[in-house]
């Protein structure tokens, strides 16, 4: 009778659990680049650009990515989004490059020096100090052809950029049900 029981629970615990889900509303952040693999790979090392057709060559992004707007190729779309409580987030990577979709309370540095923009500082902000060494960034990692999903938003406005190319940025406001 007691494995009866412990077995209903844990069934009606998943259904409620695939009902909270099929309620949320799903929403997707593209994340994108266009590495030419040959120059990056030449530059980085294999399988830095898994890119099936990018144009950027290595030598023009690093000169775009100093930029005070960073290379345009590289972002995440859209840049603004709203969302409603409850709902998913989806950061999908459809570049050639592994990217952060990192939450940040102000944007700023990332952690790689030469990619930051020229704002005199070459800190990385404190989300994405320590790069993939520390758990929290690494666990924003956002691999080629990969997906990552942010639930638990609270309502507000959320901030997301990533870690190693700083000038990709999203914002996220989380609205209250029908808000």
């Amino acid at each position: 009778m007691r494995r009866i029981g412990v077995t209903l629970a844990l069934s009606v615990g998943v259904l409620a659990m695939i009902a909270a889900i099929a309620a949320a509303g799903v929403e997707e952040v593209v994340v994108l680049d266009e590495c030419d693999p040959a120059t990056f790979d030449a530059a980085l090392g294999p399988g830095t650009c898994m890119n099936v057709a990018g144009t950027a060559k290595v030598d023009l992004f690093v000169f775009r990515a100093a930029l005070p707007t960073g290379h345009e190729d590289w972002l995440f779309y859209p840049t603004e989004i709203s969302i409603k409580k409850g709902d998913i987030l989806i950061a999908t990577n459809q570049g050639g490059e592994v990217h952060t979709f990192t939450e940040v309370k102000e944007f700023g540095n990332g952690f790689v020096p030469p990619l930051n923009n020229p704002t005199g500082s070459t800190a990385a902000v404190p989300e994405c100090a320590g790069g993939f060494s520390i758990p929290a960034v690494a666990s924003t990692r956002v691999i080629q052809g990969s997906s990552l999903q942010v639930t638990g938003l609270e309502k507000g406005t959320h901030r997301f950029e990533c870690c190693i190319h700083p000038w990709m940025r999203t914002v996220v406001t989380v609205k209250q049900g029908e808000d």
